[in-house]
């Protein structure tokens, strides 16, 4: 799950991926991209729609989020986009 700004501009990275490509792919404005970077290590405070579909939009570029007690990214093994 998608917890930190941090995450988020690490696996924004990983993907070589701007912001407002990525407010475009999620349905979402730039600014709210921009909000939750700037939240930084701390919780992020958008709606859960909104954080749900900035996290799918970055899955499906192969982005794998990681929360086994602190929050982290990497690409899925075997590419970095999905196949459909």
């Amino acid at each position: 799950m998608l917890t930190t700004g941090n995450q988020l501009r690490a696996a924004r990275a990983l993907v070589g991926m701007d912001q407002g490509t990525l407010a475009e792919r999620a349905g979402v404005n730039i600014n709210t991209i921009g909000a939750m970077e700037k939240r930084g290590a701390s919780g992020l405070v958008s709606g859960l729609d909104k954080i749900q579909a900035v996290m799918r939009a970055l899955e499906a570029e192969g982005v794998e989020f990681l929360n086994d007690g602190r929050p982290g990214v990497r690409l899925r093994a075997g590419g970095t986009r999905d196949e459909h």
